[in-house]
């Protein structure tokens, strides 16, 4: 979770009371913060032996969706509320005196869908900064950068001095040699294409260089004189760099994500807007985007849900009235809006736009919880007395572990990420792009997806282990995850068990009697593939998975369980009476019941192909199939 730094003057001025640690420490408990550090005693230590030392800190943790607390101004604004010294306040767009045909406009051209294909924008009016404030507004947007923007990957802030620049805007995307400014801190002006040779060498910003380095046009934001504002996400301007003396700021996000887009400009926007000398209120801008659509941006509106007081005092062991739940979210910075008069259960939450981490009814039951304090809730026994039992799929994943360690075989438990290309190219299969959950922002390339079948780790860990004797026996019961948008996650789970043979021969008789075992320990007959007549069971066809060699590779199906209908007692007898005739019927016509056969899995003797991918030098053979099936 972050940690906030915040001059310990400067909070306890704004929440009007000088507290103790352990007092502020109680204080950001009660919200659901925690004080990380107080750097009192080290400054006085160094004021002592005579050296130079920064004022007093208190450095608060805060959770990792709460982007309203990034900074002094909102940590400050949201104790006060919690305390009951202020109400929320309530953020306002003020459009100049002409209207909306007086807005500053900011024009989008299509080359920025190539980079950076998103803009948002806003103003803050006539703001008065103080150095504390300054640096506290320097400090927000680096956090932001480094949080819900992954270091400036997904959107990137610039904030600049409106009265040195003259409006309309262009947003654009150039060739990065046709790109020329000067830049911030910088005295003389350079290309775009000379600017990434030489932060190469600086510390802060050669980090960001990988964003657009290989982009054929870098995104570049100009005025109507041509005045370059930014090139984002690099670096600003020095012409319309911001300083003390600035009183409308115009700030400026680029993005490759709208949702991340829209919460950043709202937190940087009503943030620092109580700086502006009609306090929380933020001037909005008009962008024409290449489509000729129109946005009025920022979005601060509210968002309403529809909570429940009986769903919260469910939630939290309480019996408190409606009312008494309003006052608890007021205290949370949320707006109570009039409910109807013939309800006496909902409750009307209008969300401000500094709190994106609301998404569901349960979000606003925790905000009651912390307002009624955690320690304070009640402590209860559950209404029931229940013994615990494991899941059917859980009792049958034990089966087979128990029954293939005991046929000689070594269970694995390998990550259950992998690399795109592990789980797709490797072995030889394709993506469709609707089968595989993504990482969105993976932190190495071994980390891409979330696998959909037990295969690659197995086959891993072979190869991390080829040094031992053979043959080696692996095989893993654990879940894959496949997309699935029917579900309210967009994905399920399924149980799926694995074996891999490796030995200077193939093996195909190795896992297919691995298989017939499993099956035996299920309870699930084996039949033949064409017998219509037969009932529940499994078999075998040959198959064509790419993973498997041509010819050495067979499909496992499983014949699902009759569905049995009960009818009712009137006609019980007479069913019984005709049960031998139509039997006899459908022999004779040859009538059949819809298929009931489930594809269930696969195994065969692997690709050479994949065995080079993997980097093993012996022949393997390999099981998986689904358990799922066998619950039912």
């Amino acid at each position: 979770m972050p940690t906030v730094p915040v001059d310990k003057e400067d909070l306890f001025q704004r929440l009007g009371h000088r507290y103790t640690s352990e007092e502020f420490d109680k204080l950001c408990f009660d919200y659901g913060l925690e004080l990380d550090e107080d750097t009192t005693e080290e400054v006085e230590e160094a004021i002592k032996k005579g050296l130079p030392a920064e004022r007093p800190q208190l450095k608060i943790e805060i959770p990792a969706n709460r982007y309203d607390l990034l900074c002094i101004e909102g940590i400050s604004r949201a104790l006060r509320v919690f305390l009951g010294k202020a109400e929320a306040p309530s953020y306002k767009l003020v459009y100049p005196p002409g209207g909306e045909k007086d807005l500053l406009t900011v024009t989008v051209h299509p080359e920025t869908q190539q980079v950076r294909p998103f803009f948002a924008c806003a103003i803050l009016r006539n703001v008065h900064f103080t150095p504390l404030s300054y640096a506290s507004f320097i400090d927000l947007q680096d956090k932001l950068h480094q949080n819900i923007a992954r270091r400036r990957q997904f959107v990137a802030i610039g904030t600049h001095d409106l009265d040195t620049l003259t409006p309309p805007f262009r947003y654009e995307a150039r060739d990065p040699k046709k790109i020329k400014f000067v830049a911030l801190n910088k005295a003389e002006s350079h290309t775009a294409e000379e600017l990434m040779t030489i932060y190469e060498s600086d510390k802060h910003l050669s980090r960001y260089l990988h964003i657009i380095r290989d982009s054929p046009v870098y995104p570049i934001i100009y005025d109507s004189e041509d005045h370059v504002l930014s090139m984002p996400p690099i670096i600003n301007s020095e012409h319309s760099k911001i300083t003390l003396n600035t009183k409308n700021v115009f700030i400026d996000c680029t993005a490759t994500d709208q949702t991340k887009l829209d919460i950043v400009v709202n937190m940087v926007a009503t943030m620092f807007s109580e700086y502006c000398q009609n306090p929380y209120t933020i001037e909005p801008c008009k962008i024409i985007f290449p489509d000729k659509s129109i946005r009025i941006s920022p979005d601060i509106s509210t968002h309403r849900f529809t909570a429940h007081a009986s769903y919260i005092n469910s939630c939290t062991g309480l019996s408190l009235s409606r009312p008494a739940v309003s006052d608890l979210l007021r205290r949370m910075s949320l707006h109570i809006s009039p409910s109807p008069p013939d309800t006496v259960d909902e409750i009307l939450v209008d969300i401000p736009p500094t709190r994106p981490d609301i998404l569901h009814e349960c979000d606003i039951m925790e905000d009651a919880a912390i307002a009624y304090g955690f320690n304070n809730l009640p402590h209860t026994f559950p209404a029931t007395s229940t013994v615990a039992q494991p899941l059917e799929i859980s009792r049958l994943s034990d089966v087979i572990r128990i029954e293939w360690a005991l046929a000689g075989w070594v269970e694995a438990l390998p990550l259950i990420l992998c690399s795109h290309e592990e789980n797709f190219a490797f072995l030889n299969r394709p993506d469709p792009g609707t089968l595989a959950v993504k990482i969105g922002n993976p932190k190495t390339l071994e980390f891409q997806v979330v696998r959909t079948s037990l295969l690659p780790g197995l086959l891993k860990t072979i190869r991390e282990n080829r040094s031992h004797a053979l043959p080696i026996k692996l095989f893993e019961t654990s879940d894959v995850v496949f997309k699935d948008p029917s579900t309210e996650r967009q994905a399920r789970n399924e149980r799926h068990a694995a074996g891999v043979w490796c030995n200077k021969t193939a093996g195909f008789e190795v896992v297919h009697g691995l298989l017939d075992r499993a099956m035996k320990m299920l309870e699930v007959p084996r039949i033949a593939s064409g017998d219509a007549k037969a009932g529940t069971g499994y078999y075998i066809k040959e198959g064509n998975d790419p993973a498997y060699f041509p010819g050495r590779a067979a499909t496992i199906f499983y014949r699902q369980p009759q569905p049995k209908s009960r009818p009712s007692s009137a006609l019980k007898s007479l069913e019984e009476d005709l049960k031998g005739l139509t039997h006899s019927i459908e022999s004779a016509l040859h009538i059949n019941s819809p298929s009931r056969d489930l594809e269930i899995g696969t195994l065969g003797v692997l690709h050479p192909s994949v065995l080079e991918k993997f980097e093993i030098t012996y022949p393997c053979s390999a099981l998986e199939f689904n358990l799922e099936p066998f619950t039912k």
